[in-house]
């Protein structure tokens, strides 16, 4: 990807220098190492309906069965982690990483309201536990998008009582795991929706609206609101129950273990202002400033990153003429990573981990590239004094990417769709080798 900022040379030799690392090569062995601190987290994520299958309790599920949908695919088995999460775990350890994220479906775990589930608490708890047997930190998010249909057809987060619903889950969930989770996260890319507004690509907002009415019609409700699918109108309601329930959130696993650190994972993107008179500070201040003042009484925050957008006088505009765009039709320039982390870590003061970062592509050689080349970045911001404390790629497995479906191919690991064997791939091994030697 050629852009304004990374030359593809200069991105080539960086990503040259990490693969001769991993293959011993002579020029590499001549290089010194340049190290991560001491006890860095190197992880791989998973999200529980998007790698569990068959969470037939959930929102997306209903959703994903609506006739209209805006699903390409309906989630079926997924990946079979339900079953196969022992696979998962040592998957990722015979990656030489030492950290897992990981979701709680609340749908699994209080399917009916008031209704919670020991059973599924208890399958919860044997991961947190065996990812300690494989020496691997549980970082776990207690809720990844997905919520109970019941939750979602009185409104979500649209719901004054949504923020009292999730304190309530999150406390039943804690005082069953919190002992033995490393990191908690409350919520994931809660600012997901007021960014996708920013976004270039027209969302499908009349399939959207025609969906969720037929879940709501279906659930004899007037509202079937989801975390990352509802109406544009809902979006400004959703922001501050979203705040309130992961201050709640928190509160309650705090109350369950207070040494548990616990934040937030924001979706941020790396906004490059275009020409005089760009809002790409509206943008900063609409999308992530109400963010970033909740999470100032957080242990951590969790940094997402994929891409780069321009913002122009109007909004976001195309990317410049010379860019490469990657296969989402964004600019994915591994870059970003570093610049974002910069950003959060100058608005928040806060420790950061990096708990999504990542490629859509079918080509793996092409994310083999960007692994080193984003952890450059990355190793520069923390020479530089930003205080980093892992990074996590999403994802493990190439899994159900939401209203995307099967399409898009983000694992570091492929999946069989039929017999859900796992295959590592070459972009596996090399980041493996990476967080083995600490150091690119």
């Amino acid at each position: 990807m050629t852009t304004p900022q990374a030359t593809p040379s200069r991105r080539h030799v960086i990503a040259g220098m990490a693969t001769g690392l991993a293959t011993g090569s002579v020029g590499a062995a001549r290089r010194i190492p340049r190290a991560f601190p001491p006890g860095f987290l190197w992880g791989a994520a998973t999200s529980g309906h998007q790698t569990e299958g068959n969470n037939t309790s959930s929102d997306m599920w209903l959703l994903e069965q609506c006739r209209p949908t805006i699903f390409d695919d309906r989630s079926g088995d997924a990946c079979n982690s339900l079953d196969l999460w022992p696979a998962d775990l040592a998957l990722v350890r015979s990656l030489g990483l030492n950290a897992y994220r990981f979701s709680l479906e609340w749908a699994r775990i209080e399917p009916e309201r008031g209704q919670f589930s020991v059973a599924m608490l208890d399958h919860y708890r044997r991961i947190v536990e065996a990812c300690h047997v494989h020496g691997l930190a549980p970082i776990v998010t207690f809720n990844h998008f997905t919520t109970p249909r019941w939750f979602a057809a009185a409104g979500g987060w649209t719901n004054r009582q949504a923020p009292e619903l999730f304190g309530r889950f999150c406390d039943r969930a804690a005082r069953a795991l919190a002992d033995g989770i490393v990191h908690a996260t409350t919520l994931n890319e809660p600012d997901l929706l007021p960014l996708l507004n920013w976004r270039l690509r027209p969302q499908p907002h009349s399939k959207l609206r025609d969906m969720l009415a037929v879940a709501a019609v279906a659930c004899g409700t007037p509202k079937f609101c989801a975390a990352n699918m509802a109406n544009d109108e809902d979006i400004a309601v959703m922001t501050p129950l979203l705040i309130a329930g992961h201050k709640a959130g928190r509160a309650a696993i705090k109350a369950a273990r207070s040494t548990l650190p616990v934040g937030v994972s924001l979706a941020v993107q790396d906004d490059v202002a275009v020409g005089r008179d760009s809002i790409r500070d509206l943008k900063r201040a609409e999308v992530y400033a109400p963010w970033f003042e909740a999470a100032r009484d957080d242990d951590f925050v969790g940094v997402q990153n994929y891409e780069r957008m321009y913002i122009g006088a109007h909004g976001t505009t195309a990317a410049p003429a010379g860019v490469r765009l990657g296969y989402s039709g964004q600019d994915n320039d591994p870059a970003s990573l570093g610049a974002v982390v910069r950003y959060v870590h100058a608005q928040v003061q806060k420790p950061i981990i990096v708990t999504e970062n990542g490629l859509n592509t079918p080509h793996d050689a092409d994310r083999a590239d960007y692994i080193p080349a984003a952890l450059a970045g990355l190793h520069d911001a923390i020479a530089d004094g930003v205080p980093v404390r892992g990074y996590v790629h999403w994802s493990l497995l190439d899994n159900f990417e939401w209203s995307s479906g099967y399409g898009p191919k983000f694992g570091l690991v492929a999946v069989d769709r039929a017999s859900f064997r796992r295959s590592p791939k070459p972009s596996a091994r090399l980041f493996g080798t990476i967080a083995q030697a600490n150091a690119l």
